[in-house]
Parts: C-alpha cells; structure tokens; sequence
C-alpha cells in the first residue's frame, strides 16, 4: 500500500444549532460550517478544473457527522435526477462524501445521494478485494435533496452509530474525498482533492480532515424482528389440481451492537434469509462448472469485507439454511478481524472438479465456524490468516490458510496458501467421478502468487495458480481443483484528453492450465482494444484462440467479439454483444460454429418509471445442421412512487432447442420456462421495510409438450429496525 501524501482538508467544527434533513440549507447552523469545494476532474480529465461548480459544508454535533451540497449547473435542464430505490441511482447526477475513518488507507465508507435524496452506499476495499466497491452494505443515515434553478442542493445526517472509528477524547483524523457524478457527453468524476492518473490507491490522495474530538457512537443497539408469511402451490401437468404447501410462518430476530466504535457484535436466531427478489437468470447451458449467484442476505451482508481474501474461499450462500448465526467484525490499531458461527439446517456442498462443477446437497444439519484476520506490518504490506470450519454427522471439511500483500507505488504482489482436510459420506463420494476418482478423505494444497505492476500507461501482470486434486473449501466458491495454470499479460492506455474518443486500452495475455498429472487443458491467447468516447459510450474489440481439452481430447477453439454500450440520452442505456467463432459443443463432444448475441438497456420514463432488459441467444452449427440454439430473457421495470414506495415486476424466460439426430445420447428437442415476479416494498430505512409479492411460473419439455403453469406463490414479509 502507498502510503498517503498528507493533504490538508481542514478542522471539522462544531455546529451550533439544529439542522432539518430537507435540503434546503437555509438553516443558520450551516454559517459555522468548513467550506470546501469540489474542484478537480479527474476522469476524463486528469485534475484539470471542474467543469461545474459544487460548494460542500462540512460539520458536525454530538452524535453525528452533517454533509451540505451546493451542486451548480449553468444547464439545470440537464441534470439527471430520478426517484430509484436504494443503490440504483448511479447513473444520475449525484454528490458524495467518501470516508477513511482510520485513515489508514485500507476500508472506507462511500455515501452519495442523487438530487431527489435517494441514497447509495457502499464499502471501499483497498486491502483484499479486486472488485473494490461493494453496494451490499446499507447504512441508516438520513439525507435529502432538491432541484433548484442553479442546479441541486442535498443535505446528509451520518449517525456515528452508522460509522466504525478510532474511538477516544483525542481529535478524530479521517481521510475524506468529496465527490460528484456529473454525466453528460461523458461521465465526469469530480473531487475536492487531486488524483494522479498514475495512482494505485484512490483512498491515498483524499485530504485529511481533523476534529471531531471525543465523539461516540452513543447506545449502538439495534433489535430486528421479521416476519415472513408465505404460501406456494405447485402441479405436475396441466389442468390438474395445485398441490399446496403448509402456509409458511416464520419469524426472526437480528440483534447488532457495537460495543466499542472500531467493533460490531451480529446475533441471529430463525434468520430471515428469504429473497424478496428474484436471482438473474441464468442458463448453465453449454458449461460444465456451477453458476454463482451473489449474496443478498442481510445478515452476512454487513461487514462482509472483513473476510475477503485472494481464494474465495467464503461463499455464504453455501450456509443455506442456518437456524441461528453469530458474527463479529472489528478494527485493531494495525488490522482488522471477523468471525462466524452458525448452525445450518442443511450441507450444501459445492463439488468441484477438474472440468466440471455442481452442488450437492446433504439432509443433515451442520456446524459451521469461520475466522479471519488481517494485520498490517506497515503501510506496504499485511499478512493475514483465514479459516473455514464445517462439521456434521459423517462430514467435515476444515479449511486454513495465510496470505501476504505488498503494495509501494506501481507495484504489488500478493500471495496466498491454504490447506484443506475432508471427510465426506458416500453421497459426496459418489458424486466424484472421472479424473478425481472418489476419496472418502481427500486433502491438498491450494497456493497462488501474483505480481502487478501498473503506471499511468503501462500495466503488466503475472501470476500462477495451484490446486491439489484433493483440495477442498465446501465453504467457498472454488469449482475447479486438480489443475495449475500460468498467465502473464500487459497493455498500454492512451489518453487523448478533449478528444471524442478520449481513452484506448489495450491489453493481451497468454495462459497455460494443466491437469495435476501434466496433461494440458488449457493454452490460451487473447488480446482486446477498448475505446471510451462520446455519449458515455464503450466499445471493445477482442480476439481469443486456444487450445482445449475436454472427453479426452484436445480441441481447437477460436473466436472474436465486439462488445459496447452508449447513452444516445441522459435517459436511455443501449449495449450489444456479439461473439462468432469455432467452441466445443461439450455434450456432443464435437465442435462446430458457435453465434452468440447479447443485447441490453434500460430506460427511464419520467422521474419514477424504468424499464430493464437483457436477451442473449446463442446458436451451434455443426455436421450440416444446427445442433441447438438457446434464449434466455430477462426483463422488467419498476414504478418508484417516492423514495419510500416501489413496484417492481420481473419477467425471466429461456428456451432451448436441440437437434436430438446430432447427439448420441438421448437429449430434449425442445425445454422451456419463464416466470413472472411482482413486488410493492415500502422502505422507512433499510431495515424498517414492508414487502409484498405474488410470483407464477411454467415450463415445457418433451414430456410436456404443452407450456403449463407449474408453480405459484404469495408472500408477506415485515421487518422493523428498533434502536433502544
């Protein structure tokens, strides 16, 4: 980690009087404020002057932290602004103020709000996560917003109960960067503080703010209690009677208290874990490994973070049924740690392989223990530990393991090692089958090191990975094991600044994966060119040929791509994929010509009403025929009526065609499904929410050749945040 120039910001004051989260910042408390202002372009420009003014207050009262927004435009007209629900705002205009309260470069907090009030979140990882920004935290804080005839005006209330921090009398010390979306042509990345092209680290270059001296999170308690209501009928064929389900009663419990500022303690007993909305579809169609879905479940959400690590080794969708889940996450003076334990009603197990994946699962409750902790050795570099504990009746898998990361100015390396230990009853046994045979105990190694290096034109990388056949991490997501696999790659970024196309990336990579016994899976070379340019708009060409093996054989596979979206309004998002080339038809274990097409959007209709779409369809020609084609649909739209309201409606569809002439194993002409979801939430905070939803499904297949509804469901779902 590069440790961070000292940017002054300025002394945080002590406001006197009250101030009314409205937007309207007429209040007389506001005149004792620290004045700031966001005056750099950093993206597209490279900390050239702003192109709109945006004038922030800063301060503060006992028990919470106050953000003004003075957001100016010569052409308010222009402003993007719609009611959306939390999180789903990104695209607008907005304003933020991103939060280091350690001040250690590390984890921050990033909090933004559109000019209609509505709120985002998110968690800032510097120090385990490729995907640095995380959406699933939901902090409580209030704020609103307003158009005005100068632009917008927005209006924050952080609770210190909201935030985790060096507790104490002494004065706090924070990195903060303000920030503002202003997208228009392109998408300008606004800041109060400079941010070289050529840093790694954006946290780095925020300003340190000092004062705040002696402030707490107050009581910190908060009590949960759901309830959950639902009911769902299901037949077998058409015009016969629905078989319905007992109706579902379930209520719950989540306590969360944090005893000191820089710790949070999480109970649970009879978890909610339902999902209120629907999973993306997607079709494991013409791939062997496991489909990953991500996390939406409340209590693993927060302080999710703290157990990132360069294996995924925690995938808490794997814990699918706990009947009651404890969890703490905290901050020491030089690190950070998190722990779970919970009791699962059910072993879901992801079963991986060399080629292939799947889950299974056991009817058999288990015992689960999760450890992680990070320490830093200095503003460079960090080692931590990590550990993932699972028992049951006849099972166990134990997982454990270090790693190390080195960060200083261009450079970083990172390195991971892990070992595993099972022990797996024979449902889990016979479900290994061809390279791997079947262990009742395997055990192994996973071990991987990679080394970065990246300035304001060039980047390089290379790493490699090594998995035993025997390694396991049932808590994970790791569906491949049996293999190593090499990669070393790099590219060149071109700044044409005020030009219409204003950026191109190119990159290329070579890669290597063998099987643990030598035999080559995998030889691989890609590269691809990106441009960035008008009407917010991206396109990529890219070009992949390889060498693949698959049912004893060694393959040749081969294909191009073009890849972009634009915004042809403020209002409409178009994008297309394409892909053409030669693939492996893996079930038929031939190839042939494979052609892929994607398109997506979404558009806003007024300031509440959106539409969402994605159709990709893909098609296999070989032996004179075309052995399948494939849809997959997934559409929808909401009507947000305020900042509180929603109705939101999902459809999802696919269908698969296959010619069954061109297969020597008996397969489905003909499979289809679609199904149809229809929410209303009302949304006090995110925790204090009601939602309702009625949901009807079908499909068809050689069997049934007519599409018949085969499931349909109502449900209720009540949730109240109570902070004693």
């Amino acid at each position: 980690m590069a440790p961070a120039e000292y940017v002054p910001g300025g002394r945080i004051p002590l406001l006197q009087g009250d101030i009314a989260i409205d937007g309207k910042l007429d209040e007389a408390a506001w005149d004792g404020a620290l004045v700031q202002e966001v005056a750099y372009d950093i993206q597209p420009g490279d900390n050239t002057p702003a192109p709109v003014r945006t004038i922030v207050r800063l301060g503060y009262t006992a028990d919470a932290l106050y953000v003004a927004f003075h957001a100016l435009d010569e052409k308010p007209g222009e402003i993007l602004a719609h009611l959306r629900d939390r999180d789903a705002a990104f695209s607008d205009d907005w304003v933020g103020v991103f939060l280091d309260t350690f001040d250690d470069q590390r984890r921050g907090y990033e909090l933004i709000v559109n000019p209609l009030g509505v709120q985002g979140d998110l968690i800032r990882d510097e120090a385990n996560s490729e995907n640095q920004e995380d959406a699933s935290w939901d902090g409580l804080w209030s704020s609103a917003g307003q158009l005005t005839a100068e632009g917008y005006d927005v209006e924050m209330r952080i609770p210190f109960s909201t935030l985790r921090f060096r507790g104490g009398p002494q004065d706090q010390r924070w990195g903060i960067s303000l920030f503002r979306n202003w997208p228009r042509d392109k998408r300008h990345q606004l800041t109060s503080h400079k941010s070289p092209r050529d840093s790694n680290c954006f946290p780095c270059t925020w300003a340190k703010y000092e004062g705040m001296a002696g402030v707490e999170q107050g009581r910190n308690l908060e009590i949960v209690p759901t309830l959950t209501v639902g009911q769902t009928q299901s037949r077998d064929a058409a015009g016969t009677a629905w078989r319905s389900d007992d109706t579902s009663i379930e209520p719950g419990l989540d306590v969360s208290w944090a005893p000191s500022p820089a710790m949070t303690l999480n109970a649970t007993l009879n978890p909610d874990f339902s999902q209120v909305e629907t999973d993306q579809l997607q079709l494991n169609f013409n791939d062997s490994f496991a489909l990953f879905f991500p996390e939406k479940r409340p209590f693993f959400l927060e302080g999710a973070d703290y157990f990132n690590s360069q294996f995924d080794v925690l995938y808490t969708r794997q814990i699918a049924d706990p009947d009651f889940g404890l969890r703490t996450t905290g901050r020491t003076g030089s690190g950070a740690y998190g722990a779970i334990v919970a009791r699962d009603a059910t072993t879901l197990v992801l079963v991986p392989g060399v080629l292939g994946s799947d889950f299974v699962q056991l009817d058999q409750k288990a015992d689960v223990a999760v450890g992680r902790y990070r320490y830093d050795l200095s503003k460079h570099t960090s080692v931590g530990v990590i550990g993932t504990f699972r028992e049951g009746d006849d099972y166990a898998n134990n997982v454990a393991g270090v790693d190390a990361r080195w960060q200083d100015g261009a450079h970083t390396a990172t390195a991971q090692i892990l070992r595993s230990e099972s022990e797996y009853p024979a449902e889990i046994v016979d479900a290994y089958s061809g390279e791997l045979g079947a262990d009742a105990t395997p055990s192994g190694t996973a071990w991987r090191a990679e080394y970065v290096f990246s300035n304001r034109n060039w980047n390089f990388d290379t790493w490699h990975i090594d998995i035993d056949p025997g390694f396991r991490a049932d808590l994970g997501f790791m569906g491949q094991v049996g293999y190593d696999k090499s990669l070393v790659g790099g590219g060149y970024t071109w700044y044409r600044d005020d030009r219409p196309i204003n950026r191109i990336d190119w990159y290329a990579d070579f890669d290597i994966t063998d099987r643990f016994d030598g035999q080559l899976l995998e030889r691989e070379f890609e590269s691809s060119l990106k441009f960035r340019g008008p009407m917010q708009s991206t396109f990529s060409l890219h070009g992949m040929t390889r060498k693949r093996y698959w049912e004893g054989t060694l393959f040749d596979e081969h294909y191009v791509d073009i890849n972009g979206e634009f915004r042809p309004t403020g209002n409409v998002l178009l994008g297309a994929y394409a892909n053409v080339g030669t693939m492996i038809d893996l079930l038929a274990v031939e190839t042939g010509r494979r052609e892929l097409v994607e398109l997506w959007g979404n558009a806003s209709i007024g300031r509440g009403l959106s539409l969402n779409w994605d159709i990709l369809h893909q098609r296999m020609r070989r032996d004179g025929g075309t052995a399948f084609e494939a849809t997959v649909l997934n559409a929808g739209g909401s009507w947000q009526f305020d900042p509180r309201q929603r109705l939101r409606l999902t459809l999802q569809g696919s269908e698969v065609q296959r010619d069954p002439s061109l297969y020597a194993e008996v397969v489905n002409e003909t499979a289809r499904d679609w199904a149809t979801q229809l929410v209303y939430s009302y949304k006090v905070n995110p925790r204090t929410a009601v939602y309702a939803g009625a949901s009807y499904g079908a499909f068809m297949d050689d069997d049934h050749p007519d599409l018949f509804g085969n499931t349909r469901s109502v449900f209720l779902k009540i949730t109240y945040g109570w902070q004693p």
